[in-house]
């Protein structure tokens, strides 16, 4: 299946966790640090970086691009960081997050709650991932080096939804299949 930008509640109320899918589109890299600044920002000024609504923020501080690569690799980093910033983005219109590990339980009943949907990347396989990005461009924060914020176009981007809008969490249903 393939979901392309805007993210709405409808596509993502029909992600189960489990589902395989591609992402085409616009989509946004932000770290612990860009997330925090993002939020004092919004506490600020009433603005993000970019328009947060039925969008999806990848957990990723790409590696330089070496000659004739839009990127370098850009494998994703560990969610757990992002979970304090979550439930407030996804209250204020996130829709899709992209990383890996485990989420908390706010994180989780937030998603619940604004219909949100938390997909999973493969780690370690960050210079493979690039090969699906058309585009790449710092549009903020470029004093956090790798941890700035960059718009990406991908195509084809592929990623498992790890846990879907109702809460089902693939990291508790797959090994449920395999303790009889």
């Amino acid at each position: 299946m393939n979901v392309s930008i805007p993210f709405t509640a409808e596509q993502a109320k029909k992600l189960k966790a489990g589902d395989v899918v591609t992402i085409s589109g616009i989509i946004y890299t932000a770290r612990d640090a860009a997330h925090k600044r993002m939020l004092e920002e919004y506490h600020k000024t009433g603005n993000f970086p970019f328009d947060i609504k039925n969008q999806i923020v990848y957990y990723a501080g790409p590696a330089p691009a070496k000659p004739g690569q839009v990127i370098g690799s850009v494998g994703p980093t560990t969610s757990y960081r992002m979970d304090a910033y979550s439930p407030e983005l996804l209250k204020l219109g996130l829709r899709g997050m992209i990383g890996k590990g485990a989420r908390n339980q706010e994180v989780i009943e937030a998603m619940k709650q604004y219909a949100g949907v938390y997909f999973g990347a493969t780690g370690g396989a960050g210079a493979l991932l690039a090969n699906h990005i058309e585009k790449a461009e710092v549009i903020a924060y470029k004093d956090l080096g790798a941890e700035a914020i960059r718009k990406l176009t991908v195509k084809e981007f592929p990623v498992i939804v790890i846990i879907d809008s109702d809460g089902n969490n693939l990291y508790e249903i797959e090994p449920q299949k395999y303790k009889k």
